[in-house]
């Protein structure tokens, strides 16, 4: 190979790996903000696997590129191209490297979830805060637990330890949460883009989920799954306060007396029975507004 050649394809590699490690870091940018101890792992493998994908991309790209410039045949030249046989030690490369990246990438991913505790609780997490080097340690504190129940289309909270109940979720920064999911009719999904959470709840069945918010700040709940006519609906905020603001507002909560909240699947179906022209398509009755103690009295659809 000629030094020329050897030079550019140096070069060509030194600057696709500059390229591939500058998308990896711009992919923390792709995201909502980090919320919680899952959402800086999560964030951690997507970006590996843009890197990795950047680099396999244009690397391709680049090669094909190359020889449709520099190795096309001259003009009106219609002849056959020499005859190649097989080759073994080509072949075997071109098997093994992504055979070998497969199990790179499961291994990774398999790693991050067992740190993510899919398998188990997780007393204590030692992680590093987004991708620069400042870490941050969660100290083991006693873990939150709260019951989430979930219906056609509203969210239900239930705080069991001060018997409190809302349509607003509310956690403690920096403390494990364990939330015990039902459905009282179909399929639903608890879903949190800022947590980097999904959970499907299974109806007739009680589903424990765990995770650890540790951003301060007010966030999105969504139903992941589609539930029926209003199931867009079915959103609601999460709010990540201080322990201490926390406890504040569980006792505040205590104090009111429990109320139907607004809920917007029965106001809009309420509007919709109201109308002179029927549309003929059937559609399934919301459940009753929610009864709780604390309700914010918002559109789910309002923007944050």
């Amino acid at each position: 190979m000629k030094p020329r050649n050897i030079v550019f394809i140096v070069a060509y590699a030194i600057a696709l790996t500059g390229i591939s490690l500058w998308m990896g870091q711009l992919s923390y940018s792709w995201f909502p903000p980090q919320a919680s101890a899952e959402s800086l792992l999560i964030d951690k493998l997507f970006a590996f696997l843009v890197t990795l994908g950047t680099f396999i991309f244009l690397g391709i790209t680049g090669v094909m590129i190359y020889s449709v410039v520099f190795q096309r045949a001259t003009k009106y030249d219609f002849s056959d191209g020499p005859h190649i046989e097989g080759n073994v030690t080509l072949e075997v490369v071109w098997t093994a490297i992504p055979i070998l990246l497969v199990f790179w990438l499961a291994g990774y991913s398999y790693y991050i979830y067992d740190q993510m505790a899919i398998r188990g609780p997780m007393e204590m997490m030692h992680l590093s805060m987004g991708h620069g080097d400042t870490t941050t340690a969660v100290e083991e504190q006693p873990t939150e637990e709260i019951e989430v129940i979930s219906k056609q289309w509203a969210w239900v909270f239930r705080y069991p330890k001060s018997n409190v109940t809302s349509t607003e979720l509310h956690l403690p920064a920096n403390h494990r949460i364990k939330l015990a999911l039902t459905s009282e009719d179909v399929l639903h999904g608890l879903y949190i883009p800022a947590f980097r959470v999904k959970q499907d709840i299974v109806p007739n069945e009680t589903i424990d989920f765990e995770f650890t918010p540790i951003k301060e700040g007010t966030y999105r709940l969504r139903d992941s799954q589609f539930s029926g006519t209003y199931f867009a609906t079915m959103q609601t905020n999460v709010v990540v306060e201080s322990p201490e603001d926390y406890q504040t507002w569980l006792a505040e909560a205590k104090k009111r007396k429990p109320s139907p909240a607004y809920n917007q699947a029965a106001a809009e179906y309420s509007e919709h029975t109201q109308r002179t022209f029927k549309t003929g398509w059937p559609t399934v009755i919301p459940a009753d507004p929610p009864v709780v103690n604390y309700s914010k009295n918002e559109s789910p659809l309002s923007p944050l």
